[in-house]
């Protein structure tokens, strides 16, 4: 008997790592929605990150809830989903796993000077590239109970999405 195939991801790291990118494919390769986390911050926290000033567990807290309303709309509606989200730190993890005990996170992990490098291409992001050395002293990397993968974001977007679905139990020809 084969293992069911994971469908409930959260593809997280800091800024410029490529949550939207990979995430997107990962929901198109699942058949499966795809939820843009960026997109449930409130006009503050954009406000506050587009001026520079980094979002505080406070300010965190009801975006983290309307996430997982999200989530269990949508594992509801659709069963499995792909949500992009920086998930920095355990205790975001947990509340969005309160959500959804079956979810899994696919972390993209890079060196700051590419993530910088990344950021500074961008054009129609919110969060500046000052703000990198702040979400990366606030991560927190995935703990040995926690179910997912760390992935190095040197990787092209297609491989990255190939050892998420190879771990999901199931890749794409």
């Amino acid at each position: 008997m084969s293992q069911p195939v994971a469908r409930s991801w959260v593809v997280m790291g800091v800024s410029g790592s490529g949550k939207s990118s990979v995430g997107q494919q990962l929901a198109q390769a699942l058949q499966c929605p795809f939820i843009e986390g960026d997109a449930f911050h409130s006009p503050a926290n954009i406000a506050r990150m587009s001026s520079g000033i980094a979002l505080s567990d406070t300010d965190r807290a009801d975006w983290l809830a309307a996430l997982g309303d999200e989530i269990r709309r949508v594992r509801q509606q659709h069963g499995g989903y792909v949500l992009s989200c920086s998930a920095l730190k355990r205790a975001y993890r947990d509340r969005l796993r309160q959500a959804d005990p079956a979810l899994r996170f696919a972390h993209l992990h890079g060196e700051a000077a590419l993530l910088a490098q990344r950021m500074a291409g961008r054009n129609a992001h919110f969060m500046p590239p000052s703000l990198l050395a702040s979400q990366l002293a606030a991560l927190q990397p995935l703990e040995a109970d926690e179910a997912g993968l760390v992935l190095d974001i040197r990787h092209s977007t297609e491989q990255l999405v190939q050892a998420i679905l190879m771990q999901a139990g199931t890749a794409s020809s």
